[in-house]
């Protein structure tokens, strides 16, 4: 049995038209993940990954190897002292040192909790964050190999600038190595390095936004829009340049930004050189009209194309569930299920594939106790051997005699097209590319060249991402920003006045109330598994499970929405859901800490009491109800996950942000979920 991993490294191009980052993301993730995620592989003998490397992280990248002051605004004001900035620059900053996983990155450090939790930052408060910030993004292995870090995270308070200095140097030192490690892993033969189309584009839309509406019939198109096809084109072929300009070699393999794919794309890529490409299993399924996971294990050639297709579940695993469990037993459980495709199929290739970067954060320790024991299970085992994908293009292939469009999220492409807000974003595109078409006859040949990568960088996938109700980040105005910036430089490099509307936020106002409503009065439902009314649950605290999509989307599962709320003696829950889709899973299990409860509540009988310490009733019929004595819980103030059992596999985890935090000493004159 062959296991391939891909991991796929990506940032957004958060660069304005002075060429400076506006975001500090590339650089604490290149502190933290870049080189840990090879490194942690590498470090066990046999294992193998492929590693995409995209386009716009390649370049920002190499900015920090050169000037990181003058090319990330982020860390230029974090470079100043404290009365240097106004008031504006301070929040924003505190904003984004308070953006830090508490849990897992914050509360590690003591004085960075204290500091995390005052609203009054003095000075030197402020600088301790500032320093406290960057210290807790740095990774494992610069925690176990820098003596500056070692130093500075022992230190915890009191820091000045020759701190702040020796650590950005330190830092930047770190960063320029990342690139010589990926060269030196594919010398040895351990990593496969794969890219993706230059801006991060979804392919298929610039080719044909009507591949949309094939994908799902639903599906709302701009009023007017045209192909990009020298768009398209420009994007793989500058990716390629630029890729062997960074490694010293050709790229075989692509990952598809999103896995986007349809027939015009994958000719695109073929034609370019692209020998291989990786996209989800619901293109196979919807490809092969069939959805026999036996299909799945294998690669595939289609025309030509050698494809491997993505096993969304164990994939959501690894990025959403096994935060939660203790590493040994989230391993143990990877490898069983792992193995239980092996003895249906020994020949089996299983494709894991997911984000690289974004995930870890939410794991203790940046995931290194998790992966230390997978990858040390993997390399001791005589019946799983993990490949790259360039050894999978020379395996034999099933053939694959059509390709349906779509993209790694159901199958479908509303992630960036239909809403609203997308749809107003690719008017704008559309509109500026006519009017650049009629004045470009009137632009010299370097102007073009600066206005193409414009519009290059304006149809990367991560501003129509967080365009829309599916989304939810906490710097989307950012984003609109950067989105739009692209467009009105364009007409500025024009010399055309940018039309007025490119001056409106398209994003609107949001923050988490958009998927969290917290209770606001006691509720005592009825536990029948009916929605008698809309008054029993009135008052209730709403989780909208559809805008919690996170930024490696799970498959659209089957909870929607969660209520909740409680009185003087229960607790009580509701799960709203396709009650087909609920009756088809095994069972919604219930863990609760600090108490350590971990509760079945099997779905195929529709009314139950369950005798345990824990007295609960629930109720499945359109929707499941639960009801839980709250003074067997015995704590006041407990934490409570749920997960949701299909042929013995975690298909969804709720909530989708992690855990939810219910106090019953609450007189509801506050919120009572945080």
């Amino acid at each position: 049995m062959n296991l391939a991993f891909i991991w796929h490294m990506h940032q957004p191009d958060y660069r304005n038209s002075s060429g400076v980052m506006q975001m500090p993301w590339v650089f604490l993730h290149s502190i933290k993940d870049y080189y840990d995620m090879p490194w942690m592989m590498s470090r066990h003998e046999g294992m193998k990954a492929t590693f995409n490397i995209t386009p716009p992280l390649i370049e920002q990248i190499r900015l920090y190897c050169d000037d990181p002051l003058r090319y990330d605004y982020f860390l230029n004001l974090w470079y100043k002292s404290a009365n240097e900035l106004d008031i504006n620059q301070k929040e924003w900053m505190t904003k984004i040192c308070k953006s830090a996983q508490f849990d897992t990155m914050v509360s590690p450090l003591p004085h960075f909790a204290t500091l995390y939790q005052k609203e009054y930052l003095s000075d030197g408060d402020f600088f301790d964050l500032e320093v406290l910030f960057i210290l807790s993004w740095c990774g494992v292995y610069l925690r176990q190999n820098s003596k500056i870090v070692a130093r500075l995270i022992n230190k915890q308070k009191n820091y000045d600038f020759n701190d702040k200095t020796a650590l950005l140097e330190e830092l930047k030192g770190f960063i320029k190595g990342i690139f010589d490690y990926y060269k030196a892993l594919h010398v040895e033969g351990l990593i496969s390095i794969s890219t993706t189309p230059l801006n991060h584009p979804i392919l298929p839309l610039l080719l044909d936004i009507n591949n949309a509406k094939r994908a799902n019939p639903s599906t709302n198109l701009p009023k007017f829009f045209e192909p990009l096809k020298e768009d398209a084109s420009l994007q793989v072929s500058l990716a390629i340049k630029l890729f062997e300009e960074t490694f010293g070699f050709t790229p075989e393999g692509f990952w598809p930004a999103e896995g986007a794919v349809d027939t015009k794309s994958v000719a695109l890529l073929k034609k370019q050189g692209i020998k291989w490409i990786a996209t989800d299993e619901a293109i196979l399924f919807k490809s092969l009209q069939n959805s026999d996971r036996e299909n799945l294990y294998y690669p595939y050639d289609y025309k030509g194309m050698c494809m491997g297709f993505r096993d969304h579940g164990l994939s959501d695993l690894i990025g959403f569930t096994y935060r939660f469990q203790e590493a040994n037993r989230a391993s143990e459980n990877f490898t069983g299920a792992l193995k239980n495709i092996h003895d249906e199929n020994s020949d089996a290739t299983v494709f894991v594939i997911l984000d690289g970067e974004n995930a870890w954060e939410f794991y203790k320790n940046n995931a290194f106790d998790f992966f230390d024991s997978l990858y040390g299970k993997l390399s001791s085992c005589n019946w799983c051997k993990s490949v790259t994908m360039d050894e999978v293009f020379n395996m034999d292939k099933k053939e694959l005699p059509t390709l349906a469009p779509g993209s790694w999220i159901n199958g479908e492409f509303n992630t960036w097209v239909g809403h609203s807000e997308k749809t107003k974003a690719w008017e704008l595109i559309f509109e500026t590319k006519k009017e650049f078409e009629k004045n470009q006859s009137n632009l010299n040949d370097e102007t073009k060249e600066k206005i193409t990568k414009h519009f290059l960088a304006a149809e990367c996938s991560d501003w129509f991402w967080w365009y829309g109700d599916d989304h939810y980040t906490d710097f989307g105005a950012e984003f609109d920003i950067l989105f739009r910036n692209h467009l009105i430089d364009i007409y500025n490099l024009m010399q055309i006045s940018p039309p007025s509307m490119l001056f409106k936020p398209i994003i609107k106002k949001k923050d988490s109330g958009d998927f969290h409503t917290p209770p606001l009065s006691y509720i005592s439902p009825t536990i029948n598994g009916v929605h008698d009314s809309f008054f029993e649950w009135l008052g209730s605290g709403v989780i909208d499970e559809t805008k919690l999509f996170s930024t490696m989307d799970k498959v659209r599962a089957p909870v929607k929405k969660i209520l909740y709320g409680q009185d003087s003696d229960f607790l009580y829950l509701a799960f709203c859901a396709d009650t087909g889709d609920l009756k088809e899973c095994e069972s919604l299990n219930i863990i609760i800490n600090p108490i350590k409860a971990d509760i079945k509540i099997p779905l195929h009988v529709e009314h139950k009491k369950i005798k345990s310490k824990y007295k609960i009733e629930y109720a499945l019929q359109k929707w499941l109800e639960i009801k839980i004595d709250k003074k067997s819980l015995q704590e006041k103030r407990l934490n409570f996950r749920f997960e949701l059992i299909k042929d013995k596999r975690v298909i969804q985890t709720l909530p989708g942000f992690g855990e939810l935090i219910c106090d019953f000493d609450t007189d509801y004159s506050k919120n009572w979920f945080i």
